[in-house]
């Protein structure tokens, strides 16, 4: 996401502020989940963050490899240290290998910004590319002179013969403000670019946020005006950060998904969809659409359990050997903001490998964002680049024999044994379906008002799954109506798993709340495109060094193919819960079928 933006009103549970697999990664022995310096490179090797000692924060980062050699990454403004207190206008960094960077210039220099920018703009998500001879930097200009009204974003576009500039900015958007349908100060969020040339050397540029969606517009030649009419590739209220490359006669849509900014608790993620014309449509693994309001997705880089959250609005760029890797911010949860203990949110850089699986991206065959010593990309000369296969990433649930320890089937007058209410019971039980009207009530921050069913969870590790229908339809506004499952601790710290109506999508939201410095933190995750009816599984797990309970989401629209998403944990000492709950408003029937918990 381009800048930080807070809760909007636009929602309770989505905070919008924002395998054949090919090479090897090697963990070189260094203890993950500690603190920032610890787990030391090895020659040959990198750690993240790889802006660490450049930048505190790089957010939304774009690479390029210049003319002279050097690699340039571009990020969005923001002070580049604690205490800094000034922010710098889209940042230029420059590295030898990917991996050691230095910070060279600002683009948007004293007196270099858009005449048309508000005084107050801010600029945010560069795109840079080489084209034509010459490297072209689209941005995006929070505020603008062009209407009379605040919120009225536009991109920008500046050339210069090298990556560090000088930087001749347009003078006229590329796209302009556009407005809602709310009138006065309503205005779609014009965020994010990436510029493409498609293979009839035709100029294309993605733009676009939550509210809005993503579009995809025809450039002029010259690459400073859009053209016609452009198409919409990715629903509004589920992604932004687009992020386009082309491989094997597709094109990919990365874009990000979930709350960019909430600090501990930010769920940002990547999700791709492919297409072969540059317009789209753009479809996930499992042939859903990203602009269906069952929206969907293949997920690309997610957090994984690890120290990293918040593991989003990446690029892509190439090492001289042909591999690819992907660049993108992400949140230290023990260490989550710049200035201490709130302020803005610390995105460093993050680089991982992009692998590509029966031809879809995926971050370390499958186990995202890495917090150990990683192999460094090859910058020099390709002889460098060891070529040996990955292993395959984190597996969906496996159908074997597990052992059943909850087999609820909802076949009495009420819930079997071990079931109780947190408050007042909401739900009834009737032919072999547990019925639960959503609650005007919920579970966010202070509403602590939502009842829940719940027993205690078993020892060790062990996996629960439920199935639920949920009538709150498509393409129509609904807010924000949810049913599913909990990993429950208490009322402030949970992890909650459910099918959520965000007005016109539905998601499966993966969210959680745990109190930090004094006040609770919210933040969420996406999985995959839900159904009318729709499998929901929480795996748990202990991490061996600290004890954290580990928890991850998988959605499935028919009991039998699952999507797994990402990992949230829960504190060494947290006694949890197994919990049901249908709340975020009420006007919707939630029936669960049955709860199963089982060892995996």
């Amino acid at each position: 996401m381009a800048g930080q933006r807070a809760s909007t009103g636009r929602g309770t549970h989505l905070l919008l502020a924002g395998a054949a697999i090919a090479g090897m990664v090697a963990v070189l022995g260094a203890v993950p989940g500690t603190a920032a310096g610890a787990g030391q490179p090895v020659p040959g090797t990198f750690v993240n963050p790889v802006s660490r000692g450049m930048a505190d924060t790089f957010a939304d980062p774009s690479v390029v490899r210049g003319d002279d050699g050097y690699w340039y990454a571009f990020g969005t403004s923001d002070p580049l240290h604690s205490g800094e207190g000034t922010a710098h206008r889209l940042p230029v960094a420059r590295s030898t290998d990917l991996v050691h960077w230095t910070h060279v210039a600002d683009a948007l220099d004293d007196g270099n910004q858009p005449r048309w920018a508000a005084p107050d703009a801010s600029y945010w998500a560069p795109d840079i590319t080489y084209h034509d001879g010459r490297y072209w930097l689209y941005y995006v200009v929070t505020q603008t002179t062009l209407t009379p009204a605040r919120g009225d974003s536009a991109i920008a576009v500046a050339t210069a013969p090298t990556p560090a500039g000088p930087w001749t900015t347009s003078d006229e958007p590329v796209v302009q403000p556009r407005p809602g349908a709310g009138g006065g100060d309503d205005f779609k969020w014009t965020f994010d670019p990436a510029h493409v040339v498609d293979t009839d050397g035709r100029r294309y540029l993605y733009y676009g946020s939550y509210y809005g969606g993503i579009w995809v517009t025809e450039l002029s030649a010259d690459g400073t005006r859009a053209l016609g009419e452009p198409t919409m590739v990715a629903t509004d209220n589920r992604f932004e950060g687009a992020f386009v490359v082309r491989r094997g006669g597709w094109w990919y849509l990365f874009a990000s998904s979930g709350d960019c900014c909430a600090g501990p608790t930010t769920g940002y993620s990547v999700f791709a969809g492919r297409s072969r014309s540059v317009r789209g449509p753009f479809t996930d693994h499992e042939g859903v659409s990203l602009t269906a309001s069952r929206t969907g997705g293949t997920v690309v880089l997610s957090p994984n359990g690890n120290r990293w959250v918040g593991t989003g609005h990446n690029a892509v760029v190439t090492d001289l050997a042909g591999q690819d890797w992907i660049v993108y911010h992400a949140i230290d949860r023990a260490n989550p903001y710049l200035d201490e203990p709130y302020g803005i949110n610390r995105r460093p850089m993050l680089m991982d490998r992009l692998d590509w699986a029966d031809g879809w991206p995926v971050v370390r065959g499958g186990r995202g964002a890495s917090d150990t010593p990683q192999r460094a990309p090859v910058t020099r000369h390709p002889s460098q680049a060891p070529r040996e296969p990955v292993p395959a990433g984190p597996a969906a649930p496996r159908d074997g024999k597990p052992t059943v320890l909850v087999d609820e089937r909802f076949d009495g007058l009420r819930p079997g044994p071990g079931w109780s209410w947190v408050r007042s019971p909401a739900a009834r039980v009737e032919e072999g379906r547990l019925v639960w009207p959503t609650q005007d009530a919920d579970l966010h921050k202070d509403n602590n008002t939502a009842s829940l069913l719940l027993r205690d969870a078993p020892e060790g590790a062990w996996t629960v799954e439920t199935r639920v229908t949920l009538d709150v339809g498509v393409d129509t506004v609904r807010n924000y109506q949810q049913a599913g499952l909990l990993a429950y601790a208490d009322d402030d710290r949970y992890l909650r798993l459910a099918h959520t109506a965000i007005w016109n999508t539905r998601q499966t939201e993966f969210g959680k709340e745990e109190p930090y410095a004094g006040r609770p933190a919210y933040g969420s995750m996406t999985v995959g495109p839900p159904a009318e009816t729709t499998w929901l599984r929480l795996r748990h797990r202990t991490d061996p060094r600290t004890g954290e309970h580990l928890i991850r989401a998988y959605t499935s629209r028919d009991g039998r193919t699952w999507i797994a998403g990402g990992t949230w944990t829960l504190p060494a000492d947290s006694r949890i819960r197994i919990a049901l709950g249908a709340m975020g408003g009420a006007g919707a029937t939630a029936q669960f079928h049955h709860v199963r918990i089982q060892r995996p």
